[in-house]
């Protein structure tokens, strides 16, 4: 049976995440790191996406998106995964090795304003709470 797609209307901010197959690392470099953020600004400029906030961790990652335009998260997030796994299988010779992500994205609508603050604030605060920094403006992978 085939995915039922995802809906995600202009207008509306959504928190976005993905994991590693089995929470696997997968940014070990600030090559790896730098890589995914230059994908993502890649297609932020040819969709239009706006990330109103961002973390990529050891093994997963976090965007707090804003589309313009009906239609445009599922083209934005396809691209960006799909783009990311072909690069990275290729960069590490493991290509038909299996999964990169344990599964497709996951999507949730922020409700409210205040939710949207407290999101993007626990977006940012993510490597503090898993003690890879002493501050959260030190972590470098995130737009805080």
């Amino acid at each position: 049976m085939p995915r039922v797609a995802r809906v995600a209307v202009r207008g509306e901010v959504y928190h976005c995440i993905n994991r590693s197959n089995g929470r696997v690392t997968m940014f070990t470099t600030d090559e790896d790191y730098r890589h995914f953020e230059s994908l993502l600004q890649e297609r932020v400029e040819l969709v239009g996406m706006r990330i109103l906030a961002y973390c990529i961790m050891l093994n997963h990652w976090h965007l707090v998106l804003y589309p313009y335009n009906d239609g445009d998260m599922g083209e934005f997030m396809c691209w960006v995964t799909t783009t990311h796994v072909r690069q990275r299988r290729a960069q590490t010779e493991t290509i038909g090795h299996g999964h990169l992500y344990q599964g497709t994205y996951k999507l949730f609508p922020a409700e409210t304003e205040t939710h949207l603050q407290q999101l993007m604030v626990c977006v940012e605060q993510n490597p503090l709470r898993a003690k890879l920094v002493k501050r959260a403006e030190g972590w470098q992978w995130s737009s805080l």
